[in-house]
C-alpha cells in the first residue's frame, strides 16, 4: 500500500514526509530525529524514503531549504514596494514577529542549525539565492526613503534586517527565562502586544529622518518586576 502511495502521487508523498520531517527535526533536533518515526508519521516506507529522499541529512538539508522558501514567499505576498518606506520596513517586522510566533519549527530548526554552526546551510546554494533579492528588496526601500527624505541616510540593509529579526527572535525564543526573570508572562495576549508596539516605535524612530518620537512606554510597564 505505501509503494502504491508513492506512485499514485509521489509529489504528495514528498510533501508528507517533508511535513513530518520538519516536525521531527524541530522537536529532536538532528541527532535525535529517528528516519523510522518520520516515515510512519508520513505514512512511507522506510526504504522507500531513503530511495526517494535521500538520507537523513540530505532529508534535514531539505527541510532547512523548504522552511526557508517558505518564508521568504510569505514576505514577498506583503507586497512592500507598494508602502511608504517606513511603514514598509514596520509592516515587514510585524510579519517576522507573527511568523515566528505562528511557525515555533522554524525558530527550533534555526537553533538546531547554529548548534551545528551552520554546517549544512553551508552547502545550499538555493538558501544564499533566496536571499539575495531579499536584502535587495530591503535596500530598494532604504533607497526610496531616502530619496523622499523619510529615512535616514546610511542605513545598511543587512545590518537592519538582522537587528529586526532579532528584535522579535531574542524575545521569543528565550521567553521561558525572560519570563522568569521579569516575573512576568512575556506570551500573554497582553505582553505580546506590547511587545510589537515597542518594536513598532524602535524601528521606526531609528529609521526616521530628523527628530524621533518618543517610544511607546506601555510595554515596560508590562514587564515591571513585582
Amino acid at each position: 500500500m505505501r509503494k502504491a502511495g508513492w506512485q499514485r502521487d509521489p509529489e504528495g508523498m514528498r510533501k508528507r514526509i517533508i511535513e513530518a520531517a520538519t516536525e521531527e527535526f524541530a522537536r529532536f533536533g538532528l541527532s535525535g530525529a529517528r528516519i523510522d518515526r518520520i516515515a510512519d508519521a508520513a505514512g512511507a516506507n522506510k526504504r522507500m524514503l531513503y530511495y526517494h529522499v535521500g538520507n537523513k541529512e540530505k532529508l534535514y538539508l531539505e527541510v532547512l531549504e523548504t522552511e526557508y522558501d517558505r518564508i521568504r514567499a510569505a514576505e514577498r505576498e506583503l507586497r512592500l514596494e507598494k508602502l511608504a518606506p517606513i511603514d514598509a520596513l514596520v509592516r515587514l517586522m510585524e510579519f517576522t514577529w507573527h511568523y515566528y510566533l505562528q511557525h515555533p519549527q522554524f525558530m527550533a530548526l534555526l537553533n538546531t542549525e547554529n548548534l551545528h554552526r551552520a554546517r549544512y546551510i553551508k552547502r545550499s546554494r538555493k538558501v544564499k539565492q533566496l536571499h539575495s533579492p531579499f536584502v535587495a528588496m530591503i535596500a530598494d526601500i532604504l533607497r526610496r526613503g531616502e530619496a523622499d527624505g523619510t529615512i535616514r541616510k546610511g542605513i545598511n540593509a543587512v545590518q537592519l534586517y538582522i537587528s529586526m529579526a532579532a528584535l522579535s527572535y531574542f524575545y521569543l525564543s528565550n521567553n521561558h527565562t525572560l519570563s522568569t526573570i521579569f516575573r512576568s508572562d512575556l506570551l500573554s495576549g497582553a505582553a505580546k502586544a506590547a511587545r510589537l508596539r515597542h518594536i513598532s516605535d524602535l524601528l521606526a524612530a531609528a529609521l526616521r529622518s530628523g527628530r524621533a518620537p518618543a517610544l511607546d512606554t506601555h510595554a515596560v510597564n508590562v514587564l515591571e518586576i513585582n
